[in-house]
């Protein structure tokens, strides 16, 4: 009997699991909002991977869009790099055309000149009076340069009468010019400058001169005077002025 008890009471009794009674209902709606949840995990997984895959196609597609009309732009980029390139071409053809006429249309003038200078160098020669012996200017002409402040001239000189010996003597120019409001002239060659030799005269018949001066680029030069002078004579047997502006 005191077996039966401890085998039924004590520490070698069997085990006793206790259970919480659940009413059948209870345990279906468990079960249901369960399932529901699960379906519901599930069709919002679905549509993620849907709406994600939507995305995707939408962006690739935009994507290859961008592709296209970038390489659009590329090609009528190219198109007109091409074209520009032509049209400067051109451009520069048609520079160089215009500046080499230009040269043409200056080269042409100043030997028209030159032929004027000449025919009435020999009108003066063939008229000039040959009782009277002297010195006269067939013809001056002095222009500006390309270089700021730099003026060539031309002088041809002719000499009457005789003729049977040379004229000798020396010329000069004074450059009359207006700088910062006032009136100057400034003397070729200077008062002390020593180097005479580009202005002296030599000729029978006649003489045809070639120079150029400069003078501040600021200055404006109004007129240019020339002084013939004979041997050492400090006194100009001719003058002659040519106005500029």
């Amino acid at each position: 009997m005191i077996r039966w008890i401890k085998q039924r009471f004590g520490l070698h009794a069997r085990r006793v699991t206790v259970r919480t009674h659940m009413p059948w209902y209870l345990r279906w709606t468990a079960r249901a909002f369960v399932a529901v949840s699960i379906a519901f995990l599930l069709w919002v997984a679905y549509e993620g991977g849907a709406l994600l895959r939507w995305n995707s196609d939408d962006t690739d597609s935009r994507l290859e869009q961008a592709r296209g009309e970038n390489a659009e732009l590329a090609r009528s980029n190219s198109a007109l790099r091409s074209e520009l390139s032509v049209l400067e071409r051109q451009l520069q053809i048609e520079r160089a055309s215009h500046a080499d006429l230009v040269r043409q249309v200056k080269e042409l003038a100043h030997e028209n000149a030159r032929l004027r200078e000449d025919n009435a160098l020999l009108q003066a020669v063939s008229t000039a009076d040959s009782k009277t012996n002297g010195v006269k200017v067939s013809s001056v002409r002095v222009e500006p340069n390309a270089l700021p402040g730099e003026y060539s001239y031309r002088i041809v000189l002719l000499q009457t009468g005789s003729r049977t010996k040379q004229f000798q003597g020396r010329y000069q120019l004074v450059v009359n010019l207006l700088q910062n409001g006032e009136r100057r002239g400034v003397t070729l060659p200077g008062p002390g400058e020593a180097a005479e030799a580009p202005y002296r005269l030599a000729f029978r018949v006649h003489q045809r001169i070639d120079g150029t001066f400069r003078v501040d680029p600021a200055a404006v030069v109004r007129s240019v005077e020339l002084r013939v002078f004979e041997g050492r004579q400090t006194q100009p047997k001719v003058r002659q002025t040519v106005t500029l502006s």
